[in-house]
């Protein structure tokens, strides 16, 4: 039996907050939306690379205050881009982590924290 690759689903509660933060910030990219309704919550998947995301506004999708981990081959120069934006709301750090790795932990509007790694672990 094969795995694929997750698709983690992080929760949202403001589509104008997310979308700058995700989008503006962190430099996804916008796949697709999907709303039942005009009026009901939003869903969507983000992207940016190889790396899928889905963002829910449905109380029952998810909790907020989730972590994910994301490898990066270039933890240093996504870092230093992100702090050339001078974002209201991360400046985020690069730490050397105690098992050899660095990490960029980033929490979004919602609590949730996405932790970008410069080491992929793999097996």
């Amino acid at each position: 039996m094969k795995l694929s690759k997750i698709t983690p689903i992080l929760r949202s509660f403001d589509e104008s907050k997310a979308k700058e933060f995700y989008l503006e910030f962190l430099e996804f990219n916008l796949d697709w939306e999907h709303r039942f309704k005009e009026d009901l919550p939003l869903y969507m998947q983000i992207s940016k690379e190889d790396c899928v995301l889905h963002i829910s506004e449905h109380h029952g999708d998810c909790s907020p205050g989730a972590a994910i981990r994301i490898g990066t081959d270039d933890l240093e120069e996504y870092h230093q881009r992100l702090l050339e934006k001078k974002y209201q709301y991360a400046r985020p750090a690069i730490q050397d982590m105690p098992w050899g790795g660095k990490d960029m932990v980033i929490s979004d509007p919602f609590g949730n924290r996405i932790i970008f790694t410069g080491a992929i672990n793999e097996r």
